[in-house]
């Protein structure tokens, strides 16, 4: 089932999101939810606070952008053929190298994409959807991926790492998600 998408502004999404257990409630149909809901809104990555549920879980499938890409990006990241997979309980070990620009953007903040820095390597220990436990390092566009859903269970967004002179150009852009005046192709849900 396709969730909508919880816009900024809303509370859930900064909020630091709770563990969970194997037995958590729904949780495959949860999984599935997401991974359908995020590949309905061309998204690469999706957290559950962003479809109201505010637990350490997260889907991202950086493959796409490795299948997708035009001749000329081709070699751009280190990561190919990229990863696809369900991060639960996830925490980061370790960043590592140096800290790379990318034009991010954001489904529950649409049609604002900027710049943000971030390392180039991360090292995180997590479960996967059968709860098996893994300690893994990622680079490139993946980690950048892991990174930015990695921001939304700590109620961080990428528009956190933005000079406040940039923040204040971008408040009416904001305003307008917040309030529900802008259109999208996908489901969203506003704050009340």
């Amino acid at each position: 089932m396709i969730l909508p998408i919880v816009a900024y502004g809303s509370t859930v999404l900064r909020k630091i999101c709770d563990e969970i257990e194997p037995d958590y409630q729904g949780l495959d149909k949860l999984i599935a939810d997401m991974w359908e809901t995020m590949y309905n809104s061309s998204g690469v990555g999706l957290a559950a606070p962003q479809i109201n549920a505010p637990i350490r879980l997260f889907v991202m499938d950086s493959e796409q952008i490795f299948n997708t890409q035009e001749e000329d990006e081709k070699g751009e990241y280190p990561d190919k053929p990229g990863f696809k997979g369900v991060f639960i309980n996830a925490h980061i070990i370790k960043l590592n190298g140096k800290e790379w620009a990318y034009n991010e953007g954001c489904l529950s903040i649409p049609k604002i994409r900027e710049d943000v820095y971030r390392n180039e390597e991360v090292t995180l220990e997590f479960e996967d959807e059968h709860f098996n436990t893994h300690t893994k390092t990622f680079n490139g566009i993946t980690a950048r991926i892991i990174l930015h859903e990695y921001d939304h269970i700590e109620g961080k967004l990428f528009i956190d790492y933005l000079k406040p002179l940039k923040r204040k150009l971008l408040k009416r852009k904001l305003d307008d998600i917040t309030k529900g005046n802008i259109q999208v192709d996908y489901r969203m849900v506003f704050p009340k």
